[in-house]
């Protein structure tokens, strides 16, 4: 079992028993508005880590942004499983450059 594994599971298990003084139990008694509140505000501070240089802030940053991910995921009905699955398909795409629609803002 990886990390990301034993993070699912250790999420899933906090909100099928709540722990008094969790963390995880504290983001899903207020919702899925504060866990995504979370994640924006992780996902800020992975920016500012990555812009200002120092790996070993991103690093943790990274980190943050993924467990707060993840609690979403298990808010959502949503399993690393899922998210696997859709990778693997896209990683099979070859060319997958989106096509941008040129106009004539000429006429």
């Amino acid at each position: 079992m990886d990390s990301f594994d034993r993070m699912e599971a250790v999420i899933a298990q906090r909100r099928a028993t709540p722990q008094e003084g969790s963390y995880t139990c504290y983001l899903f008694e207020r919702g899925l508005d504060k866990i995504l509140k979370k994640i924006g505000e992780e996902c800020a501070e992975a920016i500012i880590a990555a812009k200002n240089g120092d790996k070993a802030e991103l690093v943790g940053e990274i980190n943050d942004v993924f467990y707060h991910m993840m609690v979403m995921m298990n808010e959502c009905g949503v399993t690393l499983d899922d998210v696997c699955k859709e990778m693997d398909k896209r990683a099979q795409k070859i060319c997958n450059l989106k096509q941008f629609h040129v106009s004539d803002h000429d006429t």
